[in-house]
C-alpha cells in the first residue's frame, strides 16, 4: 500500500508553487532506499548541492501525529552515502534516543503506532545561518531565534514580536494566509540576509489558553525560561540524587569483592540494580505526561564515576560488564530529562534547546523551565529540601515573585 506523503513534504510543495523562497530539496521514500532508487537524488546532489554538506530531514509518513522535533535531522556529507547513513541514524535515534519520547506521545497525546523503517528523508542543501521559527499567538506574531551564526560570544536564544527583519512578519502572514490555516513555520535566515522557509507544520489543531503557598517552602534564587507569561507552576516531580545511586553501586562492589553482606552480591544483582532504577524513570515518565526532576545530584560526581568504572579491574570481564552498564544507563538518565519540562537543581546544570524545544507550538502552554540554586548553595539547599521531605510522587508549585526568584513548596 501507498504511504502518505508527509505533511512537510506536502506543504512544502504548495508553497513552492506559490512563489515562496523554498530551498530546492527532493523527496526519497523508505522503498527508494531499499530498491536503492537513487538516480534522482544524485542529480539532485550534483545540480543543487554546491556545498560539500547537506541537511537530512526526517519524512516519516505519519510524523504530523507526533510533537515537531521528535525525529530528527543530520547535516552529513552531500553524497549517498551520507544521506544513507543520515536515514539510519534517524531511525536508530527513534529506536532508542527518542523511544522513551515517542511512548510518552502514544500514550498521552494518542499518537498511532509507527515503524520507524517506514522512515523516508527531505534532503536540502546546508544553508548556514539563524534558525527561526514564528506562529501567530492571539492577535500577534512571535519569533524564536536560536542558533546564531558562529560566532565565539554566542546570543542565547530569545523570542520577540519584533523580527529583525519586518519581512519575516510579512512572509509569515502570507504563507499563513495562502496555506488557509494556523501554522508553525520555520525559516533559516543565511548570512547574507536570505530568508529560507524550510518548514511549516499545521497547528489548527493545538489548543492554546492564555493559592496559598505551604508554610514547608525553599526560595531559591532564579530561574531561566524563554516564555515569560505564566509565573506559577504545579508538578509532580522525580527526585534525582544520583550520587546516592552510585554509593549504592559502589557498596555492592564491595560486597561482591569481600564478601560483606548478609548474602552474597553478584554481578547480577548489582547490573539489575542498574536496570531497576533505569525501569523507575521510565514508569515514572509514562505515568506522567508533565513532569518535573527536583536533583539533588544529577552530574555524576566524577571520583564516584571512576571509582564504579574501575572497582572491579582485578575481575576484568565483570568489570567490563559493570561499566557498559553503567555508560548506557547515562544515557537513560539523558533520555528520561530529555522529558521533563521542568528542571530544579545547582545553576551549573545547562539545557541544550533546540528549536522546536524552545519555540515549538507544544511549548506554549508548557514552556520549560529550569529552576536554580547557586552551585555554593548546593550541600546547603539539598539538607533543606531533604529535611523538608520532598520525594518522588510528590505534587510541588512553584511560584515566581517579582524578582524572578522561584519558591518551590509541596501541596
Amino acid at each position: 500500500m501507498q504511504q502518505p506523503l508527509p505533511e512537510k513534504i506536502r506543504l512544502l510543495e504548495i508553497l513552492k508553487k506559490s512563489g515562496f523562497e523554498i530551498p530546492d530539496f527532493i523527496y526519497l521514500t523508505a522503498e527508494d532506499f531499499e530498491n536503492e532508487n537513487f538516480g534522482a537524488l544524485a542529480d539532485f546532489l550534483k545540480k543543487s548541492c554546491q556545498s560539500y554538506k547537506v541537511i537530512v530531514r526526517s519524512a516519516h509518513p505519519l510524523e504530523s501525529r507526533f510533537k515537531s522535533g521528535t525525529f530528527d535531522s543530520l547535516e552529513v556529507n552531500a553524497d549517498i552515502a551520507g544521506i544513507r547513513y543520515a536515514r539510519n541514524r534517524i531511525i536508530t535515534l527513534a529506536k532508542t534516543a527518542k523511544k522513551l519520547n515517542i511512548e510518552r506521545q502514544q500514550k498521552f497525546n494518542n499518537a498511532p503506532e509507527i515503524d520507524p523503517e517506514d522512515m523516508g528523508v527531505m534532503v536540502m542543501p546546508f544553508i548556514e545561518g539563524v534558525k527561526v521559527m514564528a506562529k501567530r499567538m492571539g492577535k500577534h506574531w512571535e519569533f524564536g531565534y536560536t542558533n546564531e551564526f558562529a560566532h565565539k560570544i554566542q546570543c542565547e536564544s530569545y523570542i520577540t514580536e519584533t523580527p529583525h527583519d519586518m519581512t519575516l512578519l510579512r512572509v509569515s502572514e502570507q504563507i499563513q494566509d495562502n496555506l488557509g490555516f494556523a501554522c508553525e513555520i520555520e525559516y533559516i535566515v543565511s548570512k547574507i540576509r536570505d530568508i529560507h522557509v524550510v518548514q511549516a507544520k499545521d497547528i489548527s489543531r493545538v489548543e492554546l489558553l492564555d493559592q496559598d503557598i505551604d508554610n514547608r517552602s525553599v526560595q531559591l534564587d532564579g530561574i531561566r525560561r524563554i516564555r515569560k507569561r505564566r509565573n506559577y507552576r504545579e508538578r509532580m516531580i522525580y527526585v534525582m540524587n544520583n550520587k546516592s545511586f552510585y554509593l549504592d553501586i559502589i557498596n555492592r562492589c564491595e560486597d561482591m569483592v569481600h564478601g560483606w553482606g548478609d548474602s552474597a552480591c553478584t554481578i547480577d544483582d548489582i547490573v539489575q540494580r542498574i536496570d531497576d532504577y533505569e525501569a523507575k524513570l521510565r514508569d515514572f515518565a509514562l505515568k506522567h505526561e508533565r513532569f518535573g526532576v527536583l536533583g539533588f545530584s544529577i552530574k555524576i560526581p566524577d571520583d564516584l564515576f571512576q571509582i564504579a568504572n574501575h572497582y572491579l579491574d582485578d575481575s576484568p570481564e565483570l568489570q567490563k560488564q559493570l561499566s557498559r552498564a553503567l555508560y548506557e544507563n547515562q544515557y537513560k538518565i539523558d533520555y528520561f530529562l530529555s522529558e521533563a519540562d521542568t528542571i530544579i537543581a545547582k545553576d551549573r546544570i545547562r539545557l541544550n534547546l533546540c528549536t522546536h524545544d524552545a519555540y515549538g507550538i507544544d511549548t506554549v502552554r508548557n514552556p520549560v523551565w529550569f529552576v536554580y540554586w547557586k552551585y555554593e548553595k548546593q550541600d546547603q539547599i539539598v539538607s533543606e529540601l531533604a529535611g523538608l521531605g520532598f520525594k518522588t510522587g510528590d505534587m510541588i508549585g512553584i511560584d515566581i515573585d517579582m524578582d524572578e526568584r522561584p519558591t518551590i513548596y509541596r501541596l
